[in-house]
């Protein structure tokens, strides 16, 4: 036993005595003078018997509770139940017959007081009953034990000299038991070797067993069988006092040699503890032993931790009769009445005691084995590895962090090792970190330094391309890959950033890092379309620069694509697909290659929903006047061709500088024109006859044509609004006298829809333009006097303003305009006459109408054409009808009523024609001569002054009859 270490985890709290207070009496017996014959403790009570029959209890501190008598002679056994507030005695009492035995079992409810004298209470007693009967011949008790099954149900076992076991099972309040016995020994001759010195039950699921011990035998007996079956377990057994059951229901028997274990397949490890075994127990994980120096005649009490194989406690006790656990504590109960109650040292106690010692691998194994929390065995961990680090024990302390991960901060420990001396060290720790998923962006950067500082491919190779490592995301990716870029480690941090679906970085090392515009390209073409439009967006400016054709291609694709795929464009599939708008940004130093970008996307989408914004930028790309190219010097070299040329170079380039410059500006006016008649056909075939608004912004596009001088765009535009006087002064501001006229031609045709006042202002710029132009004011004067757009004043007065200007210009057109005015005067004067004539035999009509007779002679009916004869009916027409022709109307001459309702239909609607002022004013506008519509007003009554009351004149037409002709 020397090499089990002692130490002092449990202390002595407190002493008593288990005994009623002196002045205590019953039957005239002394308190002082009883002797225990047992004990028993369970829900927080400490019980004694006595061998008067009393029956003791005791609360914490061992201080006297109450009392009460269960028996009249003796307490044999007794035990307190824990499910229930039962207590379960074994005593003799009177003895009413001689063959009736004394002993008899009972069973107090210790909730249930009733008065048993004036003074004192007494547990109510719920069941008797006779131990031994006809069939269970009386024997000496040995041992006993109860067993709480489901309540109300106890299992109750008896243990005799005689190697018999009595078994009582049931309700016995209710005396529905069943009784049994079980067969241990047959040794009659000596019953030393035959009784029953422990017992033990055993509870797994369904099954119950029950362990019998003899000085000469270990049993079990399986409960569960019918009839319950024995098994022998070993041939040596124990006495009294000797035998326990550990927590895990493990049978313990202490012999002088040693302590040994039973499971229920045999006997177990044993523990050579020298010395007699007086008693024996099991409390808390600790093997409790009461030991008899053979030599010295001592007791020692010893608790031992076969974990950890060491000595909790050690001290020396007088004879101890019974050894109980209540209240946590160990409560030894001595011959002389006395008690000792020793409890465990709290945790940190122990561990301080054991720090000191510097005895950290058994602290560690103590707080592992008594189940503390996980921060208790990390500080103990981290106080061991503090140890070694101190001692330079480097490898062994950093073991001892290594378990703290998870509990101890790891920055406490990354401080220590962060010298060079010790990155092997650290090295593990960090990796230790990373397996458990606790690190952070730091530790991973760390970690990755630490490898790379080692030059340790491979550990960085096992780290990054671990087949679960960014799955399990055991480390921040985009640190892991900015600390490989970092240390020229472009491979790795491709890896993780392809693992891990971090496009942007992965194409940023290789655009960035090595150079590698084909492979970057070719891993954007394999990414799905929403990411690599968003990748193109990012690197598009670098990829453009180094590869603009391969780059358009992936751009195509990307936004036709799909589209192609699927034959002809879905509108609604078209507007799901990225936009060319949205990859302008890119083309910012690249106008050509944005110019070849948007020509092959709108050779191929027809009906894009950003037509207009792409026409847009064409339209601006086709007539700028200069395209600039940065990128061009950079082709040949990446950009410093011409700062790296010697000085001889630059000076045989200057030489050369002439022909050099004449050609580019020979290219660039080719190119100039290209462009400008591209825009042209953009212009047109993005605005068709049919449609009423292009396919581009008209306002945008004029001022892009008048920023770059554009003047065939801005034709066209002009002309497709209608905007004829823009068009015309475009040609004056270019002083174009031929373009002019021609599109005056074209344009100023009324006939055609054009605008004839374009002649007009056409006549006023030569007439203000100070210069010789009279073969164009003469061609100009054809088409005025043509359509007759304006007066003769107003030509004298509007050519008069150019001095140089003669009159024979005029000469002709003035005599061809008099002629004609001549000819007009002539004409209108024989109207005139003619309408005063028919005037006055109108007026000499109608008084003929008013003072003299009309004499009616047809003979013929006008409508019929047959003899008239009455009754018949004359019009002042001089039409007559017989009233059976005329039918329903008699006012009304059938023949001249229709003129007649013409004229008063036409002359409403001239009445109501007066009243639309717009109207009017528009023919006014719109017409050659204005006077002639104002006349024209007057003539027909349309403008007159309103009378106060209506006049009618006679009626045509308006009849009277007659009877009798």
């Amino acid at each position: 036993m020397y090499q089990w270490r002692k130490f002092e985890f449990f202390e002595e709290k407190y002493g008593a005595k288990c005994a009623v207070p002196e002045n205590d009496e019953d039957d005239g017996v002394v308190a002082a003078e009883r002797k225990i014959k047992c004990c028993s403790s369970g829900r927080g009570k400490l019980v004694t018997g006595f061998d008067d029959g009393v029956v003791c209890f005791f609360d914490r501190g061992l201080k006297f509770n109450y009392s009460f008598q269960p028996h009249s002679s003796s307490v044999l056994f007794l035990q307190q139940l824990k499910q229930r507030n039962f207590l379960v005695t074994i005593g003799e009492d009177e003895q009413l017959t001689p063959q009736q035995s004394a002993l008899c079992l009972k069973v107090f409810d210790l909730d249930k007081m009733q008065p048993e004298s004036s003074s004192t209470t007494s547990p109510d007693c719920v069941g008797i009953l006779r131990i031994f009967t006809n069939q269970f011949p009386e024997a000496k008790i040995t041992s006993f034990l109860v067993l709480e099954e489901v309540p109300p149900i106890l299992l109750i076992a008896i243990g005799l000299d005689s190697g018999s076991i009595y078994c009582i099972k049931g309700d016995i309040a209710r005396e529905r038991i069943t009784r049994f016995k079980l067969q241990v020994e047959n040794n009659h001759l000596d019953k030393t070797l035959s009784a029953v010195t422990g017992l033990g039950f055993k509870v797994d699921g369904q099954s119950l067993q029950l362990f019998a011990v003899t000085p000469c035998s270990v049993s079990l007996f399986s409960l569960h069988d019918q009839p319950p079956r024995r098994q022998t377990l070993d041939q040596i057994g124990s006495g009294v006092n000797s035998v326990a059951m550990s927590d895990r229901s493990e049978l313990i028997i202490g012999r002088p040699e040693a302590v040994y274990f039973y499971e229920v397949d045999g006997r177990g490890p044993c523990w050579a503890f020298e010395g007699e075994k007086k008693l024996l127990g099991w409390f808390r994980g600790y093997l409790l032993c009461v030991i008899a120096d053979q030599r010295t005649g001592k007791h020692t009490f010893n608790i031992y931790d076969l974990k950890n194989r060491l000595i909790a406690h050690s001290a020396l006790v007088k004879e101890v009769s019974y050894m109980l656990y209540e209240w946590g504590n160990i409560i030894l109960v001595m011959n002389d009445k006395s008690a000792l109650c020793i409890g465990e040292k709290d945790m940190e106690s122990k561990l301080d005691m054991l720090f000191k010692k510097n005895l950290y691998t058994v602290a560690i194994n103590l707080v592992q084995t008594q189940q503390a929390d996980a921060a208790a065995t990390a500080e103990v961990l981290r106080k061991y590895g503090d140890h070694l680090y101190s001692k330079q024990d480097y490898d062994e302390a950093m073991a001892q962090y290594i378990h703290t991960i998870g509990h101890l901060e790891p920055s406490y420990v990354i401080q220590k090792f962060l010298d060079a001396q010790r990155i092997y060290n650290l090295t593990n720790y960090l990796e230790k970190l990373h397996e458990k998923g606790l690190a952070s962006k730091d530790h991973t950067t760390l970690l990755l330094n630490c490898y790379t500082k080692l030059k340790d491919v491979k550990k960085l190779n096992l780290f990054i391309k671990s087949d679960d490592s960014i799955g399990e995301l055991k480390f921040d990716v985009e640190t892991a890959i900015r600390v490989c870029r970092a240390a020229n480690y472009h491979e790795h941090a491709m890896y993780v950033a392809r693992k891990a679906g971090r496009h942007e970085w992965y194409l940023k090392i290789l655009l960035e890092d090595l150079g590698s515009y084909e492979e970057a390209l070719e891993y954007i073409s394999s990414l799905e379309s929403s990411q690599a439009g968003m990748t193109i967006k990012e690197y598009g400016k670098i990829l453009i620069e180094h590869k603009p054709v391969e780059t358009i291609q992936i751009l195509i694709r990307l936004c036709t694509e799909d589209g192609n795929k699927r034959g002809r464009s879905n509108g609604v599939y078209m507007s799901m697909l990225p936009s060319p708008v949205d990859f302008l940004s890119i083309f910012i130093h690249h106008p050509q290659s944005l110019m070849d970008f948007l020509e092959k996307y709108t050779n191929k989408v027809k009906d894009s929903p950003a037509q207009v914004e792409i026409h847009n930028t064409l339209l601006e790309l086709y007539i700028s006047n200069e395209l600039n190219f940065p990128s061009m010097s950079q082709v040949n070299d990446g950009g410093n061709y011409l700062n790296g040329a010697s000085a001889k170079t630059m000076i045989l380039s200057a030489q050369s500088n002439g022909n050099i410059g004449d050609h580019k500006s020979s290219e660039q006016g080719k190119d100039h024109l290209e462009r400008r008649e591209k825009g042209l056909r953009l212009l047109k075939s993005a605005w068709p006859r049919e449609t009423e608004h292009p396919q581009y912004d008209v306002d945008l596009s004029i001022i892009l044509c008048e920023m770059n001088a554009f003047k065939d765009g801005l034709l066209y535009l002009y002309e497709k609004m209608k905007l004829y006087k823009e068009v015309i002064a475009c040609y004056m501001q270019a002083h174009d006298h031929e373009g002019l006229i021609a599109c005056c031609k074209r344009l100023g045709d009324s006939v055609k829809g054009g605008d004839s006042s374009l002649w007009a202002d056409v006549l006023k710029y030569f007439g203000e333009l100070g210069e010789d132009c009279s073969k164009e004011v003469k061609e100009v004067l054809t088409y005025i006097e043509r359509d007759d757009i304006l007066p003769p004043m107003i030509v004298l007065q509007t050519l008069s303003r150019n001095p140089c200007l003669t009159l024979s210009v005029l000469k002709d057109y003035i005599a061809r305009k008099l002629e004609r005015e001549s000819k007009m005067i002539e004409e209108d004067r024989q109207a005139i006459e003619k309408y005063q004539e028919d005037t006055l035999a109108m007026r000499k009509e109608i008084q003929d109408l008013r003072t003299n007779a009309r004499i009616f002679q047809l003979s013929k009916c006008t409508a019929c054409t047959f003899t008239l004869d009455l009754p018949a009916v004359h019009f002042m027409c001089m039409h007559s009808f017989h009233l059976r022709c005329l039918g329903d109307n008699e006012k009304e001459c059938p023949e001249c009523a229709p003129e007649y309702r013409s004229v008063l239909e036409m002359k409403r609607n001239l009445e109501q024609n007066s009243k639309d002022q717009d109207r009017f004013f528009q023919q006014v506008k719109s017409s050659k001569d204005g006077f002639s519509v104002i006349a024209e007003y007057f003539g027909k009554g349309i403008i007159s002054k309103i009378s106060n009351g209506s006049t009618s004149g006679p009626r045509s037409g308006t009849a009277s009859s007659t009877s009798g002709f």
